[in-house]
């Protein structure tokens, strides 16, 4: 049988086609110091707090759920639309998330800092420092860690779910996991200041919508709708 779901491949592939070309550029830059020409001024490396720092950091605990619903729902369902959307989004967004991960240790800097709320970095003006709120998101539900996230609860429930009714549960959980995911990224192609991490989060946007559209229409043929 066709199937007619859209592959979001691309994404990941021009994420990581970006990622080496910030890696190159960095290393010529390292090594221009030789040359006749006035070197380029180095890249400047995203401090702590940044929002550049702050979203590869949760965006990368974000992306880690949607990859563990993914699979989850994977051995919950023989639907071959379902199977297949969920292997798209866990394959792009693990990708996704190793090339933010690369990118704190390309700048030296931690995985995880335990005093900075989740997506307190949406405060900040220019990507530099400071925290506070957005006003583009709104509080997490409790049990959840980020607007959009799943709780421990409602994974319990996927995984003791089976047939339609995980079918309609992931899309369903998957849709809000996108809706927060996509505030975030709206964040940082606004408020980032790494050229490669905004074109990241952007082609993020882009495909998380079109992947909502897709998820919408697929609730509809299961006799479901989105929740809230």
């Amino acid at each position: 049988m066709s199937r007619a779901i859209p592959r979001t491949y691309w994404v990941a592939g021009a994420a990581v086609l970006l990622a080496l070309l910030f890696a190159a550029a960095a290393t010529v830059s390292a090594a221009n110091g030789g040359s006749d020409a006035r070197p380029a001024p180095a890249p400047r490396t995203p401090g702590l707090h940044s929002a550049d720092a702050g979203f590869a950091r949760d965006m990368s605990v974000h992306h880690q759920q949607a990859v563990e619903m993914s699979f989850i729902v994977r051995d919950r369902t023989q639907d071959e639309a379902v199977r297949t959307l969920a292997y798209d989004i866990a394959n792009t967004q693990a990708n996704q998330r190793g090339m933010m991960l690369g990118w704190l240790d390309l700048w030296g800097l931690p995985k995880v800092v335990a005093d900075e709320p989740p997506m307190s970095w949406m405060g900040t003006s220019g990507g530099q420092g400071g925290h506070g709120g957005h006003a583009g998101h709104g509080p997490a539900k409790p049990g959840a860690l980020m607007p959009g996230m799943a709780t421990k609860e409602e994974l319990e429930q996927l995984g003791a779910a089976s047939g339609r009714d995980a079918e309609v549960l992931f899309l369903q959980l998957m849709t809000d996991h996108h809706k927060g995911g996509v505030t975030m990224a709206e964040g940082c192609a606004q408020l980032c200041a790494t050229p490669v991490e905004r074109d990241l989060a952007q082609g993020m946007v882009d495909a998380q919508r079109s992947e909502l559209t897709l998820m919408a229409d697929m609730l509809k043929q299961r006799g479901a709708t989105p929740r809230g």
